[in-house]
């Protein structure tokens, strides 16, 4: 079965399923002089997979992941705290509803390179087998596998997951 063919069954199986909205940065800028906070403005939708983001249209490569929330004073102790509290300020401010999840730095990942050999994001051939790397430094597992798994997750998550 091509990857195609594997993502479009995905789909079938995930009609019903919860999807988590995907989101586009978008700086600081100027209007009239005016300073205009960064914000995440909403771009679409997709369902989770773990590494990968399938949306009715594209496969995607995750990236951030933050929770829409208002922006207050808080003290952090790490750089990188602050930059997430900060780009979950700026995706309420884009207008996510509070505590909503949102998928932003997401890559698209190309279909078609990777049936003809090429890596793109996460997935790959190898050994002729369409395989998705499920971490940066994990190795990789054939992709049927991986979207029965993680489909099956979405679908019917374990106790205490939700």
């Amino acid at each position: 079965m091509e990857i195609a063919e594997m993502l479009d069954a995905a789909r079938r199986r995930l009609a019903d399923a919860p999807r988590e909205r995907l989101g586009e940065y978008v700086p600081v800028r100027r209007i009239l002089g005016i300073p205009r906070a960064a914000r995440v403005v909403p771009v679409g939708e997709a369902w989770h997979l773990g590494v990968l983001l399938l949306a009715a249209d594209a496969l995607l490569a995750t990236g951030d992941i933050v929770r829409a929330r208002e922006e207050v004073r808080r003290g952090f102790t790490a750089q990188s705290q602050r930059e997430r509290a900060a780009l979950a300020g700026a995706a309420r401010r884009g207008g996510f509803a509070e505590g909503e999840t949102v998928h932003v730095g997401w890559t698209p990942i190309d279909v078609d390179a990777v049936a003809q050999g090429a890596a793109s994001g996460p997935l790959a051939l190898v050994d002729g087998v369409p395989s998705v790397r499920w971490s940066r430094t994990g190795g990789f597992t054939p992709l049927r596998g991986y979207l029965d798994e993680h489909v099956a997750l979405l679908r019917d998550p374990p106790a205490g997951a939700t």
